[in-house]
């Protein structure tokens, strides 16, 4: 076919319908050593960028210090902390839910002002499965322990899987205590019950002691409120309950994402109380999307939405900024930094997590840098896919009336089915068929649409096939999802895939079949994704914008993390050119 893919390994599928809010998981310890210059670099660039916390280390002692700048020509690093002791010591530097750390030698200090050269090794450390967030004010915590009623202890930080308190000098708790119920008290009189596990209790220098405790909520509702007081405390720039969805869509048409397709306004318009519908509905729907926000005394000032499409597949979508956005921002790229990290830690919450994916624009300056850059990084370890595509808008009126009268079309039977996953475990690489549910088991679609049709919306897949005689020459991949989901209509799509050497010639027949069958879903079009070079011309289609450069960009889960810590150092360190267009 002409592309080049990158291999991922197989992952076990997800079984669960549901999003199960994993706040259970254990803490997973990643240790990477980090020795190519300019990764080191980067690291330290965006420290300085960011401002990131610090910590000197020598033996039990610690004190903070702030990286100011890094020399671009001889790599001299300068801090500013109190002088340090003679001799070599350990900076721990923080990242993006990840720790650096690094070997320093004593460097010329004075005042305050500390200058080491530039490491030749930095060793990054992921030591939890949830980043941590300050805890709310006047969040009390209330332990069930014996000669406590009564005690409230403020609670001092706090993520999806856990939280810390502090306790009273005097005070004790066990590692490995079960502690239940765990009644919390918000600042608003609310009141959830969690059960807990004492993970690590820690001496601070004031002789009071830090608790850590790994929590799962009570009950469903327990749940619910426990993610949302989180994902609040996470996540305070930006807002994903829907509240905004009117000025939501207004932010489109501002930022000229409507600009993209050529379409007239009254095409979008007709598409704007869908949008605004489903928006409406997103308290409730966080199990199959989440349209994220941020919000300003304007408006909304930028977007980024995140839908699971199938049942182990996150992807990112609908990025939208507004021109002159950043005059809201507190520091460099904050706003893209918060919008994704709210998005992606959203996919992570979900124990059938196992794909990130996005269809991108690669033209776009930010959407290369991030996305393409951060797949062209991670390209040694195999496990990243890049496929050039293009994206085709099809109406459904009228038919073309190329129907071909030696041509049998009509439902894929098992043995096509058979067919199809074969064919594509031959040209597509494994994560491909398994992250978009094309292989055999998941070709129905069922366990994804099933969530999506528990909260009364439309999800369905259509496998149809071109015959000549009793030999399959094709077959079609119709998909359709709620009208709101995205503008482009990138849920109501069709792929075709060629099943013998004949395949093609059978195109334009299927597409005009697809035609009748989006139409009879009350659909005016739907998206042609090509994935060869060729199928736009065999389909009897015309590429209007061949200057785009679109790809299905796709990682396995567990590379999200260091996704997001790519994501800050393209944003923190570079221009950051207004994201006009992106075809999502």
């Amino acid at each position: 076919m002409g592309a080049q893919f990158a291999r991922a390994q197989p992952r076990p599928s997800s079984e669960a319908p549901e999003l199960e809010w994993d706040v259970g998981a254990p803490p997973v310890i990643v240790r990477e050593d980090v020795t190519d210059p300019e990764r080191i670099r980067a690291i330290l660039t965006t420290a300085v960028a960011l401002g990131s916390r610090a910590l000197l280390r020598r033996g039990d002692r610690a004190s903070p210090l702030r990286l100011e700048r890094l020399e671009r020509d001889t790599g001299r690093l300068h801090w500013r902390c109190v002088a340090p002791d003679a001799g070599p010591c350990h900076v721990e530097l923080q990242g993006h839910g990840c720790v650096y750390r690094l070997h320093v030698a004593e460097g010329p200090h004075a005042a305050g002002a500390w200058v080491t050269s530039l490491p030749s090794r930095i060793v990054q450390v992921r030591r939890r499965a949830h980043r941590r967030a300050p805890s709310p004010r006047h969040l009390c915590v209330r332990l069930p322990l014996p000669g406590w009623l009564g005690r409230e202890r403020g609670a001092v930080d706090l993520s999806l899987g856990g939280l810390s308190l502090r306790l009273a000098p005097g005070e004790r708790l066990s590692v490995g205590r079960s502690l239940e119920p765990i009644e919390l008290l918000t600042e608003d009189g609310a009141r959830l019950s969690l059960r807990g596990e004492v993970r690590h209790v820690t001496a601070c220098a004031d002789g009071a002691l830090h608790c850590g405790l790994q929590v799962t909520p009570g009950s469903r509702d327990d749940a619910e409120r426990w993610r949302a007081l989180v994902e609040q405390a996470l996540h305070p720039t930006t807002r994903a309950d829907g509240a905004l969805v009117e000025a939501h869509w207004r932010l489109f048409s501002d930022s000229g994402y409507f600009d993209l397709a050529g379409r007239s306004p009254e095409w979008f318009e007709a598409r704007r109380a869908s949008f605004v519908a489903l928006g409406q509905r997103a308290r409730g729907l966080e199990a199959v999307l989440s349209e994220v926000v941020w919000p300003s005394e304007r408006g909304v000032e930028a977007t980024l939405s995140v839908m699971k499409p199938y049942r182990s597949v996150w992807m990112v979508h609908q990025l939208a900024r507004h021109p002159d956005a950043s005059r809201y921002e507190r520091a460099r790229g904050q706003m893209l930094r918060d919008l994704y990290v709210r998005a992606v830690e959203h996919a992570q919450a979900d124990s059938g997590f196992r794909w990130l994916a996005s269809y991108i624009e690669s033209t776009v300056p930010f959407t290369h840098r991030v996305h393409v850059g951060f797949a062209e990084r991670m390209a040694h370890t195999g496990r990243t896919c890049l496929l050039p595509m293009r994206m085709i808008d099809v109406e459904c009126a009228p038919p073309q009336g190329r129907q071909d009268s030696e041509l049998e079309l009509g439902p894929a039977t098992e043995a096509e089915r058979r067919r199809l996953a074969e064919e594509l475990a031959l040209t597509r690489p494994p994560c491909y068929a398994e992250a978009l549910d094309l292989r055999l088991e998941a070709l129905d679609l069922a366990d994804a649409a099933r969530s999506w049709r528990a909260r009364g919306l439309e999800r369905e897949r259509h496998l149809l096939v071109a015959r000549a005689g009793t030999t399959p020459l094709a077959v079609a991949v119709l998909e359709v999802g709620p009208p709101g989901t995205n503008p482009f209509r990138l849920l109501d799509s069709a792929r075709l895939f060629p099943l013998s050497a004949r395949g093609r010639d059978a195109y334009p027949a299927l597409l005009d079949e697809a035609r009748r069958w989006f139409a009879s879903r009350g659909r005016d079009g739907f998206t042609f994704l090509a994935e060869a070079p060729g199928d736009v011309e065999a389909a009897g289609l015309h590429d209007e914008a061949p200057e785009m450069k679109p790809y299905l960009w796709l990682i396995p889960a567990d590379l999200a993390p260091e996704f997001l810590e790519h994501l800050h150092e393209q944003t923190a360190c570079r221009p950051l050119p207004i994201p006009d267009k992106e075809l999502s």
